[in-house]
């Protein structure tokens, strides 16, 4: 009797616990193909939802509340999970390589691990900024700071925040706004704070329409956020290294000398260069660049989404909405490719609702030209929002 053929198990390795790639466990869970076995390799054991990581910064959000946590959401894709740092790609033999020497071989493969903040050309900013990615890293300076303002509210600290987009200026009012408090339930002056936002242009989030510029710039002043717009920082470098309060000198291209305790790096996104060594097709800032179907346009057994994505024929912003966006059409071209069936392009949308965190449990609207001012209501459906995505995750081990 002549023995029945199994099928070939094909590889789906997913790089990067992101937006999309949440998205794409949740419905391999949901619809498993099968003869597929699905891996996930990613740094770290929890993803933090964009969306809410401002609200998180403020104190209005728990750790476990803005955090999806990849493990039990693994466990319902039935995926194997290894916690582990990509270091390259062996495209010739189809290899995933890891820090820890773990090399894993795929068919299809899909990369979505975000970008990091382009400290690079800034001396002194690799050593002594704090960048927003990895958030980990983020939440952890954080976290020392609030405690340190805490236990000492009446030392004067000065945070400087590199960065005049959306993130910058979200961070900047969120943490006021929590910092704040904690100066006011210790009964301390909330002049002890001091925050400089320094952005490289003349206008604050140059991606947004000119109505949101001027409201977000009007909301800064008046709560005695330091403006640095035109400066460009150049140098930062420690000016004592007393192990209690460090301070640091930030220096700017005009000769603007600020003094400050704390630099968050919020500026433009970058990618890691193990992307271009690979031999993958990238742009000027190391990005993948991808087609309408999300497949890289050199390899196409490989797809890329969120911020490490360039669109080529709809270059977006940087930003956690199209990646949540891309999250279902990469899906389904991922099942796709791996039943030999055509792929299905996918167009992002030119405009879309954002709501914009003040810091104050309020948040401005807008969408294209269309923007309402700060309103606690428009918080309420921001947070609305977000809670009933992050309940998507919710997955017990």
């Amino acid at each position: 009797m002549q023995q029945k053929l199994q099928p070939k198990v094909k590889d789906l390795v997913l790089i990067g616990g992101g937006h999309s790639h949440a998205i794409v466990l949740r419905m391999f869970g949901i619809k498993p193909l099968a003869g597929v076995r699905l891996t996930l390799i990613t740094a770290a054991k929890k993803t933090v939802y964009s969306g809410m990581l401002p609200g998180h910064i403020a104190g209005f959000y728990s750790d476990d509340e803005c955090h999806i946590d990849l493990r039990p959401l693994a466990n319902f894709a039935q995926a194997q999970l290894y916690i582990d740092r990509v270091v390259a790609l062996d495209l010739e033999n189809t290899k995933v390589l890891c820090a820890n020497g773990l090399a894993v071989d795929f068919d299809v493969l899909s990369i979505d691990i975000g970008s990091t903040p382009a400290t690079v050309s800034v001396s002194g900013a690799a050593e002594y900024a704090i960048a927003v990615k990895p958030v980990s890293q983020l939440l952890e300076h954080w976290y020392e700071l609030i405690k340190a303002v805490g236990k000492n509210p009446q030392e004067l600290i000065r945070i400087a925040i590199a960065g005049g987009g959306a993130g910058g200026v979200e961070f900047a009012l969120a943490m006021q706004s929590h910092l704040h408090r904690i100066l006011c339930q210790t009964q301390q002056p909330i002049q002890n704070l001091e925050i400089h936002l320094f952005q490289r242009g003349q206008e604050l989030m140059p991606n947004y329409h000119q109505s949101v510029r001027h409201q977000i710039q009007q909301i800064l002043i008046e709560r005695g956020i330091k403006l640095h717009l035109g400066e460009s920082v150049c140098n930062i470098a420690p000016k004592n290294h007393r192990e209690t309060k460090k301070i640091f000198e930030i220096k700017c291209e005009s000769g603007l000398t600020i003094e400050c305790n704390k630099i968050f790096w919020v500026t433009q996104a970058s990618a890691p260069e193990w992307l271009k060594i690979a031999g993958l097709g990238t742009d000027e800032q190391g990005f993948i660049l991808v087609q309408d179907t999300l497949q890289s346009q050199t390899h196409p057994q490989i797809f890329a989404s969120g911020d490490i994505a360039t669109m080529v024929n709809y270059p977006r912003p940087k930003a956690g909405v199209f990646a949540v966006r891309q999250g279902k059409p990469l899906f389904e071209n991922l099942q796709r490719i791996l039943l030999c069936k055509s792929l299905k392009p996918y167009k992002p949308q030119k405009q879309y609702l954002s709501l914009i965190g003040t810091g104050d449990e309020g948040a401005i609207a807008t969408r294209g030209s269309f923007t309402l001012p700060p309103h606690k209501l428009l918080w309420r459906y921001k947070d609305w929002i977000d809670r009933r995505f992050m309940e998507r995750f919710r997955f017990e081990l």
